[in-house]
């Protein structure tokens, strides 16, 4: 793990990218930040997480380590113990981004399990249309965690579009907090969509038929391969990370629109 301090004080705010290795564009924002960051007030950590998957090109070495947390620094497996260290350096951080990418089509959007004020200006403050509520999802990831923590899906694997997309709403964040003031901060309302369940994923080839935030119609079939056909009993559902290659285990998550966010301090 690499960390980078700037800065001193409160607030303290945290970026995080190379969760996974396999999403380099959350190491290269974080880079980019490391050479020309300058904090005007309170303290900005700058971390790369899993050094040795991202030098290796892949998602982990031994363990998928946002499903680590909190972690046992005792562990043998390389990322349950990393996972430990990373909640020791977060942890009493007033805000944190992480920082990812994926095989799902765009927008961009955010994620988050609880909405804390810090969330609230995290995910009004940086140009993005929607945001996950996962809180009835796993319990192990970074954000299920860490009650301050968002985790941004800034665009496709591999892309410089997710790389630019990715550090303009980094410096967004860093602005909605109060630590960057090269610009005053935009907040705006962002639409939730409250994730239920992951859809499962079986063998064989796989079929996606729509795309994230996309409402599929009662009795359409979202996706299947050769173990399942998954075909809605329901209407107003919406995909989230609906992809055919980029998971293992699951096509995605089901999910709703439930409303939206406000920004800070709206009545």
């Amino acid at each position: 793990m690499k960390l980078v301090e700037r800065g001193s004080g409160r607030p303290r705010v945290a970026v995080v990218g190379g969760i996974h290795g396999d999403e380099p564009a959350g190491e290269a924002i974080v880079e980019r930040l490391i050479d020309r960051l300058e904090v005007d007030d309170g303290t900005v950590q700058l971390v790369v997480a899993n050094e040795p998957a991202l030098e290796a090109g892949v998602r982990y070495t031994e363990a998928d380590l946002n499903r680590q947390f909190p972690g046992d620094v005792d562990a043998d497996a390389y990322e349950t113990a990393l996972a430990a260290r990373l909640l020791a350096v977060l942890d009493g951080a007033d805000a944190i981004l992480a920082l990812h990418t994926s095989h799902s089509v765009p927008p961009p959007f955010a994620i988050y399990s609880r909405l804390t004020e810090s969330v609230r200006r995290t995910v009004t403050g940086m140009p993005i249309e929607y945001v996950v509520d996962a809180g009835e999802l796993r319990g192990t990831t970074m954000d299920s965690t860490l009650p301050q923590s968002v985790s941004l899906e800034a665009g496709r694997q591999g892309s410089e579009e997710a790389v630019a997309f990715g550090l303009e709403a980094t410096e967004a964040f860093l602005r909605a907090h109060g630590v960057l003031a090269d610009e005053e901060p935009t907040f705006t309302e962002t639409t939730i969509v409250k994730g239920h369940e992951e859809v499962p994923k079986g063998g064989g080839e796989p079929h996606v038929y729509y795309r994230n935030f996309e409402e599929i119609p009662e009795g359409a079939v979202f996706a299947k391969d050769d173990v399942y056909t998954h075909r809605l009993d329901r209407d107003g559902v919406v995909p989230v990370l609906a992809s055919e290659e980029g998971y293992e285990d699951i096509f995605g998550i089901y999910g709703a629109v439930h409303g939206t966010i406000d920004p800070p301090g709206s009545v």
